[in-house]
């Protein structure tokens, strides 16, 4: 009787040690804060009725009215450089019948610049703004020798916007530079949404730039939409400085109730960093992944700050950067776009932002999520 009890304490001491196979808890629990980093609970994988769209690499998603794409580096073919998010970008461009206008931080991708110069040439009337830093690239100059307008910011901060209006319809945004890196090397999102009420909120900020030669903290046109309801999904439109981005985000993380989950390429906001350790501290769940480069680089990152409290804040493990500027609350939140987590972004630099109130978009970046934490360093 002594051995059987002796080997029941053994077994047990044995599968606490060990945990989970998979090393993902399978649902969300609230986190206990200890002096040194913990593993938060991560979401149960979550699927949806969403359609994939077969891509050769990285995933996507059709909504009817959006679609939704993720890069995805730790793919082999990702070397060759195609096959990646910009394919449906190009195939949109290339099926605009008006007008193209695209605020782009930085341009290498050959196949966007083909594909602009194929419609500027066929008649469609095509428009760039691009952060100055980055007009001295083969790329742009290309645009400008084939006749496409192609200006500069001449602001303090960056034009670090991207995003594409086609035919005054639709816009494609998100986190991805139209680089080589940011489509095939860096973890990045990007999103298309029909919508003309959408369409002409990115039209406004566009002729802001492109127009007005109004940039950073120049005080410009006003949002036509900045909440817009399609098929019941609330989208809110933000573009920074104007709209002060910060302040909208720390009221959606004031209101959490459950879970913050958040993809950071630099977080050094001590504001947004506060407003999480709050809620971490009332029982939210917390936990995100950092770009480790940006992490030794950066003043002032929120990442020490995070651990210290004892939350689950992971440095991204693949080669490239780890892009997303991507917060989920809630489960059914979405925070993406342009718009990294730090002040310059707030005060000085062009930036777009859209929060999306749908559970199942939010399922999608929390695939995500759950992708690149997998590869996250503990």
């Amino acid at each position: 009787m002594l051995r059987i009890t002796l080997l029941t304490i053994l077994l047990t001491i044995v599968l606490a040690a060990c945990g989970p196979l998979s090393g993902l808890p399978a649902s969300p629990v609230h986190q206990t804060l200890q002096p040194t980093a913990t593993k938060a609970a991560l979401p149960s994988s979550v699927g949806g009725s969403l359609a994939s769209i077969p891509m050769g690499v990285g995933q996507g998603v059709e909504g009817g009215w959006f679609q939704l794409y993720f890069t995805d580096p730790s793919d082999p073919v990702a070397a060759q450089t195609s096959g990646g998010p910009d394919d449906p970008l190009v195939a949109a461009i290339d099926a605009a019948g008006s007008s193209i206008d695209a605020a782009i931080y930085s341009l290498s991708l050959n196949s966007v610049r083909r594909a602009l110069i194929r419609a500027h040439r066929r008649g469609v009337e095509v428009r760039v703004v691009m952060e100055s830093d980055n007009l001295d690239r083969s790329d742009p100059q290309a645009l400008k020798d084939a006749g496409i307008p192609v200006i500069g910011d001449r602001g303090e901060g960056l034009m670090h916007n991207k995003f594409v209006v086609i035919d005054q319809a639709e816009v494609w945004t998100g986190s991805m530079n139209l680089t080589d890196e940011g489509a095939y090397a860096d973890r990045n999102n990007l999103i298309r949404i029909r919508s003309p009420k959408v369409a002409a909120d990115y039209e406004a900020e566009f002729d802001e730039m492109f127009v007005d030669d109004k940039f950073g903290g120049e005080r410009g046109r006003p949002t036509p939409n900045p909440r817009v309801t399609i098929e019941r999904t609330l989208l809110q439109i933000y573009f920074s400085p104007d709209d002060h981005v910060q302040a909208a985000l720390l009221d959606l993380l004031d209101n959490s109730e459950s879970s913050i989950y958040f993809l950071a390429f630099s977080f050094t906001a001590d504001p947004l960093g506060e407003a999480i350790q709050k809620r971490a501290q009332a029982g939210v769940t917390v936990s995100g992944v950092m770009d480790a480069d940006q992490m030794t680089t950066n003043s002032g990152t929120e990442y020490d700050a995070f651990r210290t409290a004892g939350l689950d804040v992971r440095l991204d493990g693949e080669p490239g950067l780890m892009h997303h500027k991507v917060m989920i609350i809630d489960g059914k939140i979405v925070v993406t776009g342009s718009y990294n987590f730090t002040a310059s972004a707030e005060k000085y630099n062009d930036e777009n932002v859209i929060v999306i109130h749908s559970p199942a978009i939010a399922a999608q970046y929390i695939e995500e999520f759950r992708r690149v934490y997998a590869a996250a360093q503990p």
